[in-house]
């Protein structure tokens, strides 16, 4: 099974409901992540660092940021004549309502998928932050013979809707799905990346399609777990599922641990994203910056301490900023105090203003709202 002959399939919607502060305006695709990066930037990067070259990133609704960002596919070197990246619109159902479920989006998409010349597809979401390598879950699909792989995370299962679960045999095959599992102890989730032919997948939405079944999860594979191989392919190392405000505010802060930064950030496995020509950042006289992640083009005359800030964010002189993370553009004025705030693109906080949330209960600021 090689790479180019592998087709990527992105949704850049899904589970944009887990996440209302943040996807409100935007796809989760396009939430930003980690000073410089959005969420879509670890799955494309994942798929093109293991040589594919035909990626389709399936839209809904409020994506003209994502699209802003993707642009023609160049940072991925997915601009090209030959295959590369294509934006697949939303489509109306034949009732002539938006799509309202994975088989139905699927469906929309399959228009692609067939017309494709390779033989393989990836599908996957974009909540996830990891640095997967696709070449070992290709590997392990064809040395286990599999119809279909599901790369998935062991440990507590995160609360999104619809997420499987699974028990595994002693040869890596799936014996036992579920959904909507309610658990404290650690289990097998899927993280929402499959491997399989075409020709199956192909085969699957015209059987869905034709019983009327609409349920991705249990119509899919927990109705085919006897009938098909499927196996599970576990993925370790930093593995983070968005699944809340708070798991987005937890997953950032966990980047100043230098380990974790390694283990995402890998020197052979880099995690591409569109460039921009910044300014470096400016660190004003009586300025102190401790243990913080700072994009270019910031202007600092504060106090920063345990912080992510994203471009262009400037930092009043007296203000102290602990605990946060400041996205693209926002202003922190003059003797202001913070901490533990999520601040989306071009918030202002005006001078003189106090507010704090916990580590456990981290405060949102929308876009563009002056407090």
């Amino acid at each position: 099974m090689r790479a180019n002959n592998v087709i990527g399939l992105i949704y850049s919607n899904a589970y944009d409901s887990a996440i209302p502060e943040l996807t409100n305006l935007r796809t989760m695709g396009s939430v930003p992540f980690g000073g410089r990066y959005r969420m879509i930037d670890f799955a494309l990067s994942n798929m093109v660092n293991c040589g594919i070259a035909k990626v389709g990133v399936a839209t809904k609704s409020n994506y003209q940021s994502l699209m802003d960002h993707l642009g023609s596919g160049k940072p991925w070197d997915l601009s090209r004549k030959n295959d590369g990246m294509f934006i697949l619109p939303p489509f109306s159902s034949s009732e002539g309502s938006m799509y309202s479920n994975r088989i139905e989006a699927l469906r929309g998409s399959m228009r692609f998928i067939s017309r494709s010349n390779q033989e393989y597809v990836v599908l996957c979401d974009c909540n996830v932050v990891a640095n997967i390598d696709f070449d070992q879950i290709f590997k392990a699909h064809t040395d286990k013979k599999a119809d279909i792989t599901i790369a998935y995370a062991k440990g507590k299962k995160p609360s999104l809707s619809d997420l499987m679960t699974f028990d595994l045999a002693d040869d890596g095959r799936i014996s036992s799905i579920a959904v909507n599992t309610v658990s404290d102890e650690d289990e097998n989730y899927s993280l929402n990346i499959f491997v399989l032919r075409k020709a199956l997948l192909e085969r699957l939405i015209n059987e869905a399609t034709s019983l009327h079944l609409d349920n991705f999860e249990r119509d899919l594979f927990q109705r085919n777990v006897d009938s098909l191989r499927i196996c599970g392919y576990e993925v370790t190392g930093f593995v983070r599922v968005l699944s809340s405000l708070q798991s987005y505010f937890d997953a950032n802060m966990e980047l100043l641990d230098t380990a974790n930064r390694k283990a995402l950030f890998p020197t052979d496995r880099p995690v591409f994203t569109k460039v921009r020509d910044e300014m470096p950042t400016i660190y004003g006289l009586g300025s102190c910056v401790k243990n913080s992640l700072i994009a270019d083009g910031c202007s600092i005359e504060g106090t920063v301490e345990n912080c992510i800030l994203f471009r262009g964010v400037r930092i009043g002189k007296g203000a102290v900023v602990k605990n946060s993370i400041i996205m693209q553009g926002s202003y922190i004025g003059e003797n202001s105090s913070l901490n533990c705030i999520v601040m989306d693109k071009s918030a202002v906080v005006k001078p003189s203003k106090t507010l704090s949330g916990d580590k456990s209960f981290p405060i949102y600021i929308g876009k563009e709202i002056i407090i």
